[in-house]
């Protein structure tokens, strides 16, 4: 016994000194002085989404978001459309120069901060208010294009050699291997944290774009395999607000969603989207750090079997990853399953497929859920890691001196933005399912049979969530 305590202390201490450090401030902040206990949270959660269910029932009779005109408010310039471009690159170079030249301390360094917070979890919060941002600005698109750009003036109007044909059968398959990967290097890999690799990884993943681009075409690569234009461009359809052709377009609220098409690894990105975020949670609880907890036994394991202490414990985390994404992919899969009971028995790839559309919401849900408090506090970081991005003492815009202020936002204000952004995400998911159901079953009684199932899936993944943040906050 002492024997095997004594590994899960050890196993535990090299995890926790071996996996990235800055991984607990995806949790929550200070102490909390709820008014009621958590899991009253849970139940008040599933009562609400209930409810939802029975006014979508009576209250939504007919599809509303399936054929949505969108309005036309306003038309950009070319020279904008440029001007964003230059402006992404330049950004791109900025995060990887410092990598690269700074000093190699992640909080000194402006690379980890501008990569995890600005980028990862800052481009969600904006597309949800603003439409798909990252389009405007991606620098890789923009790279292509101006070298694009540029062949056609030196050739005097001549056209480059036609791309291939994007294969359909990939689909979005690269954009979900992608941000299983991002996700990966954020919670598993030893050095997340490290400067100089993240910025020489990010040059990798932009050369792999621009050969994908170069082959295929910029949009059909953009569209189907770019891992962060897809992401990205998953949230921006909950957006009233959407970007097409220089111009912008005024629409309803989760309007984008349903015209989502649903190519081959649709299913994976969403469940890989949500499943990393989740388990991005499950690795801060007792569950899965504490001495007799998962990590430590399954290192220990692998450590047993010959590994170091170190890859051990990557083995470790990215067990924990693909088996979290598993079982959001299982509850998902459990639902549509049962959906088929009803009405002519659809096959369950085809409804997978119809209804993939409504866990858009859910997955944004996770991430303002997980990541707000880490917005909040770490994102202020970047008031003096602009004025000092390589960390040698530089101030070039008179803000080197200031510094985070963790009274911002109290932990109380943190937890109930998290419990609000995750009822209203699964009820607006719900709500797309409902309204997908009514354009695909002959009667609304049916609809609404086959949307038990659904939502039985949202208070799941409702429960889930609250537990992990519960989880997370101890």
């Amino acid at each position: 016994m002492r024997r095997r305590l004594a590994y899960g202390v050890a196993a535990a201490v090299a995890a926790a000194t071996l996996l990235p450090g800055s991984a607990a401030a995806h949790g929550l902040v200070g102490k909390q002085d709820l008014p009621i206990p958590r899991w009253l949270f849970a139940w008040a959660a599933a009562v609400v989404l209930v409810l939802s269910f029975v006014a979508l029932a009576t209250l939504w009779p007919r599809p509303r978001l399936e054929d949505v005109r969108a309005r036309r408010v306003l038309r950009a310039p070319v020279a904008l459309e440029a001007l964003c471009g230059a402006l992404g690159v330049a950004a791109f170079a900025a995060v990887v120069w410092a990598g690269l030249a700074g000093a190699q301390v992640p909080t000194d360094n402006l690379a980890p901060t501008a990569i995890y917070v600005v980028f990862w979890v800052g481009i969600p919060f904006a597309t949800l208010f603003v439409g798909d941002v990252f389009a405007a600005f991606n620098p890789w698109r923009a790279i292509a294009r101006g070298a694009a750009w540029v062949f056609t003036r030196a050739t005097r109007g001549g056209e480059p050699p036609a791309p291939l044909a994007y294969p359909e059968w990939l689909g979005r398959w690269p954009a979900a291997l992608g941000i299983l990967l991002f996700a990966w290097v954020e919670l598993a890999y030893v050095d997340r944290d490290d400067p100089s690799q993240l910025a020489i990884m990010a040059v990798v993943y932009a050369a792999v774009q621009l050969v994908g681009m170069a082959l295929y075409g910029i949009e059909p690569w953009t569209r189907n395999a770019d891992a962060f234009a897809n992401y990205f461009g998953m949230f921006s359809r909950l957006s009233a607000l959407h970007w097409r052709d220089r111009a912008l377009y005024l629409r309803p609220p989760l309007a984008g969603a349903p015209a989502l098409t649903a190519v081959p690894g649709t299913v994976a990105l969403l469940c890989v989207m949500i499943g990393t975020v989740s388990f991005d949670g499950l690795s801060q609880g007792s569950l899965w750090i504490a001495t007799d907890g998962l990590a430590p036994d399954l290192q220990q394991r692998f450590v047993n079997l010959g590994f170091s202490a170190e890859t051990a414990a990557q083995i470790a985390y990215t067990v924990g990853l693909l088996a979290m994404v598993a079982l959001v992919s299982g509850l998902f899969w459990l639902g549509i399953s049962g959906m088929r009971s009803v009405g002519r028995g659809h096959p369950a790839g085809w409804l997978a497929r119809r209804f993939v559309h409504s866990l858009i919401p859910i997955a944004l849900a996770y991430v303002v859920a997980h990541y707000f408090s880490l917005l909040v506090y770490q994102g202020q970081a970047m008031g003096y890691l602009i004025s000092d991005p390589l960390g040698d003492g530089s101030d070039l815009f008179g803000s080197a001196s200031t510094t985070i202020d963790y009274n911002l936002v109290g932990a109380n204000a943190v937890w109930y933005v998290q419990v609000f952004a995750l009822v209203v995400g699964h009820a607006c998911g719900l709500t797309l399912a409902h309204d997908r159901a009514l354009t695909i079953y002959d009667r609304p009684v049916e609809a609404t049979r086959s949307q038990y199932w659904m939502l039985a899936v949202m208070v799941a993944f409702t429960c889930l969530g609250l537990w992990l943040l519960s989880a997370a906050a101890q």
